[in-house]
C-alpha cells in the first residue's frame, strides 16, 4: 500500500521559514520522481518543485532562490526548505511520488504565512 505522508507546514510571519517533509512507504522510492506541489484557496494545484531519480531539480519561477528541494533514498524522505517566505507562499502543500505516469499524492500539509 502506497503511503505518502506530509509534516512541518503551520504559521508562519513572513520573511520566515520552514521546512517540509514528506515520508513514502510502500514503493522503491529510490526509482521514482518526486515533487511538491500546492493549492491555495481558489487556485488551481500547481507545480513548486521537481527533483529526478538522479537528484536533478527544478523550481516554479515563484520559488527559484527561496525553495531548496532534495531527497534522502536511504530514509525514503523527500524535504522542501522554504525559506523568505512569502502571504502568497500560503497554500495545501502536497507531496507527489511519480514514475511512468502514474503518481501518488499525499494529503496535504497547511502553510500559513501571515503577520
Amino acid at each position: 500500500q502506497v503511503q505518502l505522508v506530509e509534516s512541518g507546514g503551520g504559521l508562519v510571519q513572513p520573511g520566515g521559514s520552514l521546512r517540509l517533509s514528506c515520508a513514502a512507504s510502500g514503493i522503491m522510492f529510490s526509482i521514482y520522481a518526486m515533487a511538491w506541489y500546492r493549492q491555495a484557496p481558489g487556485k488551481q494545484r500547481e507545480l513548486v518543485a521537481h527533483i529526478s531519480r538522479d537528484g536533478t531539480t527544478t523550481y516554479a519561477d515563484s520559488v527559484k532562490g527561496r525553495f531548496t528541494i532534495s531527497r534522502d533514498n536511504a530514509k525514503n524522505m523527500v524535504y522542501l526548505q522554504m525559506n523568505s517566505l512569502k502571504p502568497e507562499d500560503t497554500a495545501v502543500y502536497y507531496c507527489l511520488a511519480g514514475r511512468l505516469g502514474v503518481s501518488r499524492w499525499g494529503q496535504g500539509t497547511q502553510v500559513t504565512v501571515s503577520s
